[in-house]
């Protein structure tokens, strides 16, 4: 194949993924007025659906406007040789490989990122503030921006570099080194995440002794569900809606709330959410997804180790020099179907997951406070009711609320 024919398999990939995603958006803006099924009918009164769908369409606008600049803009530096353009400026700097890609990067994020946020902000400020959900700050904002850029040129950059540096020792044998690496790292990070970076973003504090800790323990021994850790999280420091989540093994597993939650929820409904959640831990759901992930990473790792070598990924970008940063932006477009599809099947195992979980709260617990749960937690985040079926299919991490409701009472 020819750099020029595999410029123009890259270009068409990319136009093909954005078609699809604008045929599957505009179908599920047509079923934003559906009325909604009799099983959710208490789920909004008439102002609050209203209210529902004036933000369905908003961020259904915003977001076809965001994407459509975001693709133009691709082509634009895809045609205009951008990344030749990017990797002299790198070269100009220093011959070191990782120093090169590192800049490249570096260059590729920041130019992205001086695009995007001012639509972030946007996003914040102007539509979730309208329609009551932001609570964050503008200092907390640029913060957030600050920190977010220091994790990812500190971890990002370092995984990158040591990555690169496996491939110049190696040479194609390099996926096995950084398979491994990742692997160890995901492991880190599964364990310590809530201990290491959660407190950069956020407090969190023990769940005070009271009511709702002693039906979350009463609730744990019932099941034989060992847990120290309870969290509160200060997510109302953003935002209004609210969320629960599992992280961590053994000694350091954990559950976290929102302190939304809290706000939102009943003593009876918050230990339904936690059943739900402690079932993904008991019926292995966690272990599988950290698997997975690090097997399809191993995969992408060894098909990337056949192409890397090859100059024409470079030379279809317009880079004469021969490198691994441009083979890695050339292959990653390549192999962008691939995780459309094993992306699509991680979600239909998501939603069976969920499912699994609904029922493990159910049986141990009981169903009628896990669905009230879900309405509220549905009204308050104003959700989506009546996605489209193919929409769902694609996208969707977890079963509609209607599905979940249905399964619940069966």
């Amino acid at each position: 194949m020819q750099p020029t024919t595999l410029f123009y398999v890259l270009i068409a990939i990319l136009v093909v993924d954005f078609i699809i995603d604008k045929i599957l958006d505009s179908l599920n803006e047509k079923h934003f007025d559906d009325k909604i099924p009799e099983k959710l009918a208490d789920v909004y009164d008439q102002e609050e659906y209203k209210k529902s769908q004036a933000y369905k369409k908003t961020n259904a606008k915003f977001s076809n406007i965001t994407s459509t600049f975001s693709f133009i803009l691709m082509l634009i530096f895809f045609f205009a040789d951008g990344f030749k353009y990017v990797d002299n400026f790198a070269r100009s700097f220093t011959d070191n490989t990782i120093l090169v890609a590192l800049i490249f990067f570096g260059v590729i994020m920041l130019g992205s990122d001086i695009l995007t946020t001012p639509l972030s902000y946007y996003k914040t400020f102007v539509i979730e503030e309208k329609f009551g959900f932001n609570k964050s700050t503008k200092t907390t904002f640029w913060l957030d921006k600050l920190k977010g850029w220091l994790m990812t040129i500190l971890i990002g950059g370092g995984v990158l570099a040591l990555i690169i540096w496996f491939y110049q020792l190696t040479g194609k044998n390099f996926w096995i080194y950084s398979w491994i690496l990742v692997a160890v790292f995901s492991l880190f990070m599964n364990m310590f995440y809530a201990k290491l970076i959660v407190p950069l973003f956020n407090k969190q504090t023990p769940l005070e002794n009271g009511e709702l800790k002693t039906a979350i323990e009463k609730y744990a021994a019932k099941v034989g569900f060992k847990l120290n850790n309870i969290f509160v999280i200060d997510g109302s420091k953003r935002s209004t809606k609210a969320n629960a989540y599992f992280s961590g093994f053994g000694s350091q597993k954990r559950i976290t709330l929102f302190d939304t939650l809290i706000n939102d929820l009943e003593t009876e409904e918050i230990v339904a959410v936690l059943a739900h959640e402690v079932g993904h831990y008991q019926k292995k759901h966690i272990i599988f997804n950290l698997i997975t992930s690090i097997l399809l990473t191993g995969f992408t790792l060894f098909i990337l180790s056949l192409f890397i070598n090859s100059p024409i990924l470079s030379e279809a970008l317009g880079v004469e020099i021969p490198s691994f940063h441009i083979g890695l932006i050339a292959f990653g477009i390549l192999y962008s179907p691939i995780s459309e599809i094993t992306g699509i099947i991680m979600n239909y195992i998501s939603r069976k997951f969920e499912y699994q979980a609904d029922d493990f709260a159910k049986e141990t617990f009981a169903s009628k406070p896990l669905i009230t749960s879900l309405k509220k937690l549905s009204k308050n985040s104003l959700s989506n009711l009546t996605p489209h079926k193919a929409y769902e299919f694609v996208h969707y991490s977890h079963p509609t609320l209607l599905k979940r409701i249905q399964n619940l009472e069966s």
